[in-house]
């Protein structure tokens, strides 16, 4: 398939630049796959949507606060969005550089007066940067915010609200490690969340660490010729059992988001570690458990072996994240469901409205 079958335009003031006062405020498209019909609804009356026995599956990866804003000792200011570790290289992490000049190696960079680290070199599109022992943790703590998309218009540190750092947080964030939130979480509140139990709903969660795919555009036309980055999935053993429940039982496996969708289809794929090739601990059925690094890039074509139905924001213009979708619904009628929604005038992106794919 080609990158450019994914594309399509849309009016920049419908990039949602704040959240709704409320999380479940925004607006829900619900898209049925099988009749092609389309209704518009809200997020509140989620829990009216979705059947008893269905069980719905968040992500609970925290966003760690992981663009920080410092200086080159030019004085020269930087902003680092820090993606993942560097493999085999201590205290040092793989980081994007936004709007500063060539980097040298032995360069040194500093986040406030505590706070100092040192450009070892350059990996690709990253910079390698070595962290002094406790000075990542000091930086992201007073020199840190959340990672919001560049399509989120904030410039420089004081441009973050503590809207910002609680709202781009899903209600039910547990293990830290992402550098992009779950975003169609975040619309999902607590109040709604025991709606959804009250009515005989199970919530299991898995965890899926958001790492650079969410920044990094796809460089290639033809997408046979795109690979993925690994990101951290953990899924435990109970939610695993409860997930092959569901499927035996042919109840609903409700993916909130397309990073819980990636998780669950990579564990449909790992082997037990008994397996030459296999990175699980054990498995029900078909579904692992353990944890695991995914390159899973689901494309149309891709026929899904857990997730029945899915929770997920509108997704920007030739992203894996539309191409997923667009396996789970088909492409056309995924893209005609875009053009609905912008002819509605629904809040696009992060913190944006959604659409729940039955």
């Amino acid at each position: 398939m080609k990158l450019s079958e994914f594309d399509y335009n849309y009016p920049e003031e419908l990039v949602a630049q704040r959240p709704l006062p409320s999380r479940d405020d925004s607006r829900m498209m619900i898209a049925q796959r099988q009749s092609g019909a389309v209704l518009h609804s809200r997020v509140s009356k989620l829990d009216s949507v979705l059947q008893e026995g269905d069980l719905v599956i968040v992500n609970d990866s925290r966003v760690i606060p992981a663009r920080i804003f410092g200086q080159r000792a030019t004085g020269e200011k930087i902003e680092l969005l820090v993606v993942e570790p560097a493999p085999s290289e201590k205290d040092s992490w793989r980081c994007l550089l936004k709007r500063a000049r060539r980097m040298r190696s032995g360069e040194q960079l500093f986040f406030g007066m505590q706070a100092k680290a040192t450009v070892r070199r350059k990996d690709g599109v990253y910079l390698i940067v070595q962290f002094a022992h406790g000075a990542l943790d000091l930086a992201m703590r007073h020199h840190g915010v959340p990672p919001l998309p560049p399509y989120i218009k904030r410039e420089g540190i004081d441009a973050y609200t503590q809207e910002d750092r609680e709202r781009y947080q899903t209600v039910y964030a547990d293990k830290p490690g992402s550098a992009a939130a779950p975003t169609a979480g975040l619309h999902l509140g607590d109040e709604l969340l025991a709606r959804l139990e009250g009515k005989g709903i199970s919530i299991a969660r898995v965890t899926l660490h958001v790492g650079i795919d969410t920044f990094t555009p796809v460089r290639v036309d033809d997408l046979a010729e795109h690979r993925m980055h690994g990101e951290r999935v953990e899924i435990s053993e109970a939610a695993a059992r409860e997930i092959a429940r569901a499927r035996e039982e042919k109840r609903r496996v409700v993916a909130v988001g397309t990073t819980a969708a990636r998780a669950l289809e990579s564990a449909s794929q790992a082997k037990p570690a008994g397996d030459s090739s296999g990175v699980a601990q054990g498995a029900f059925g078909s579904v692992a458990y353990g944890s695991w690094v995914t390159d899973l890039f689901i494309l149309p074509g891709y026929e899904f072996r857990i997730v029945d139905a899915m929770l997920t924001n509108f997704h920007q213009p030739r992203s894996t994240l539309l191409m997923m979708v667009s396996a789970f619904a088909g492409r056309e009628f995924i893209l005609s469901c875009y053009e609905q929604a912008i002819r509605e005038r629904y809040r696009l992106f992060s913190y944006g409205d959604c659409m729940l794919i039955l």
